[in-house]
Formats: C-alpha cells, structure tokens, sequence
C-alpha cells in the first residue's frame, strides 16, 4: 500500500501519547462511581479527603487525571491509564481505600454507612473513543459549581439526596 498515509486524529496530538518501556499509548478512560444511598456526603472536608485519596491511588498507580469533580453524591474522573492497569483493580483500589480512610477519618459518615460501605456497588466506565475527550472535559467541566482546578470539589448543598433514590 504504497503511498497510504493513516489519518491523524483531530484529537490527540503526538504530546498527548504517554510511553512506557515499549509502549506508546493514549487510554483515556471518563469513570464515575457514586455514593451509597446516593447521600450527598461528598462536599466541605471530606470531598477534599476524596480528591487527595484519589490523587495518590492515581499517582502509586501511574494513572494521569485529566480531569475530576467531586459532587455531593458522586465523583466523575477523566483518566489516562497505562495498558497494565486493570480498570477493575483500579476502582477497586479508589473506592476501597476512600472508604477505609474517609470512615477512619470521618466519625459521622461511620454512622451513616454501616458496615463500611461508602460506596455504592459498582462504577460506570467507558472509553472516550466514541466522544471526544474535550467533550467528556467540557461535560464535566460544565457541572454545578465554578473553580479553575481541574479537579474540583462541591461547596456544601445537597441537592435534596439525603436518603435512597426514589423508587
């Protein structure tokens, strides 16, 4: 196929590959996990605790966060993953470590989420191949609140999810 050139994709430029020992790749994952009960206990301190949890898991793991918002009643994460790192060894150790350390930390989410059970079952994932991922950013960049970090965290409010979703 002389003469064929592959299409350049509009979206990642050649920076935006990461490598490995004999790798080069761009994984880039948009996950979501929410709170059990859906209770919005996300904001003020422990949604800072949250993000710092999160930061160092993604750090120990070699994950870039591309983007991040803490809400009162879930955390959404735009992730660059390297190929070794299973996203179901991944969220396991997200969720499982913010759990033990929010409720050590924390005394009254201990009454709250009996049985050490911060997180609700499960997680959403998919890869940002079938969007863009400057839609994915922009869709979590627009939530409800303001702030320049790229990994923000709600002030305070609830939006009225203090107990089980309706049925």
């Amino acid at each position: 196929m002389e003469g064929v050139v592959a299409p350049v994709s509009k979206c990642l430029l050649v920076s935006d590959y990461r490598k490995g020992a004999h790798t080069v790749f761009a994984i880039h994952l948009h996950v979501v996990w929410i709170t059990k009960y859906r209770k919005a206990i996300l904001a003020g301190p422990v949604g800072l605790r949250v993000r710092a949890v999160v930061r160092g898991v993604c750090d120990q793991m070699n994950v870039q966060i591309l983007k991040g918002h803490v809400a009162g009643d879930h955390v959404h994460l735009m992730l660059s993953v390297p190929p070794k790192v299973r996203i179901s060894d991944l969220l396991q150790r997200l969720k499982g470590r913010s759990a033990n350390i929010l409720l050590d930390e924390f005394a009254h989410l201990r009454k709250a989420f009996w049985g050490r059970h911060v997180w609700a079952r499960g997680y959403f994932c998919c890869s940002s191949g079938n969007i863009t991922d400057d839609m994915v950013k922009a869709y979590i960049e627009n939530q409800t609140v303001e702030d320049d970090d790229d990994f923000r965290v709600e002030e305070g409010g609830t939006k009225g999810r203090d107990g089980p979703p309706p049925a």
